[in-house]
């Protein structure tokens, strides 16, 4: 449940959407479910259509790596410059990129991932992969603009959603996928900020 809107309480059985509705609903119905309280509004989560960039061609540097590279991801010539120096980074540079997604509230990405270790790390995290739109909204980014959301939750659905930490979807669209608190894919809590 997220605190800014208990009117989109959500019951997870398993990796499916059981009901969504109002918590006190839910709560009357079953009252032996475990609950998590999030601040902010829940969501059906971000497809975030920058794939391929975000994890194929943008470096994601170890954080004991951070003395040299720094913290931030890599773009660019950089980015085409290390993992050539060692193709084995791809594969643990794209998990800690999915995790960084995951950060943002991602739970779906698009664009043609071509590396097998991508992919893997993409399926591994349970990510759904979508279409990706005809025109894109921007430069990549983590928090693109404008944000894609995902449609409405039903039950029978993939438990798949976003909990960010704004008032409503008007503040989320002005702070970005920065502020999310949680993300679930598959009915389990993939990331959960601190």
């Amino acid at each position: 449940m997220a605190e800014r809107s208990p009117e989109t309480a959500v019951l997870v059985d398993g990796a499916s959407v059981a009901a969504v509705g109002p918590y006190e609903e839910l709560a009357a119905a079953e009252p032996r479910a475990k609950v998590r309280r999030w601040p902010g509004i829940l969501t059906p989560g971000l497809l975030n259509p920058y794939g391929p960039e975000l994890l194929e061609a943008t470096y994601h540097p170890d954080p004991r790596e951070a003395d040299v590279l720094g913290t931030e991801p890599i773009g660019g010539e950089r980015a085409r410059e290390i993992l050539r120096g060692d193709p084995a980074r791809l594969g643990a540079s794209a998990r800690r990129g999915v995790q960084r997604m995951l950060a943002h509230g991602t739970v779906a990405v698009a664009g043609e991932l071509r590396s097998r270790a991508v992919v893997d790390a993409v399926r591994r995290a349970g990510l759904a992969v979508g279409q990706r739109p005809d025109r894109l909204p921007g430069p990549a980014a983590l928090s693109p603009t404008p944000l894609i959301m995902l449609p409405r939750l039903v039950p029978g659905g993939p438990a798949r959603f976003a909990v960010f930490d704004v008032a409503d979807r008007a503040e989320l669209v002005r702070r970005g996928a920065g502020t999310c608190v949680a993300t679930v894919i598959g009915g389990r809590l993939v990331y959960r900020g601190r």
